[in-house]
């Protein structure tokens, strides 16, 4: 296991430096409060983080994990209803 690993590019956290390895990564997120550490995001990131140093998971993984976890707001996609896919929108009777 080697918490050593760099990223290929440093990976922007919110408040502070950029993380440059699994290491730094880890740190920031020991760092925060339990109550942001719970998140599913996190929760996810750290799992991310601990198969990228094991060698068992690309660091791609871990930093698309970091990114999804800090970054929430910035990449969430609305995704359309279950019940909207598939279904088209009449055209009032004017328009026939």
């Amino acid at each position: 296991m080697t918490w050593e690993r760099p990223f290929d590019q440093p990976v922007p956290l919110p408040n502070g430096a950029p993380a440059r390895t699994l290491r730094d990564a880890a740190n920031y997120i020991r760092a925060l409060p339990k109550s942001e550490r719970e998140t599913r995001e996190c929760r996810l990131a750290i799992q991310m983080l601990i198969d990228a140093a094991e060698d068992r998971g690309p660091m791609l993984f871990a930093k698309v994990g970091i990114e999804r976890a800090f970054y929430r707001e910035a990449v969430r996609i609305p995704y359309p209803k279950s019940s909207d896919i598939g279904r088209r929108k009449m055209r009032p009777d004017r328009y026939r």
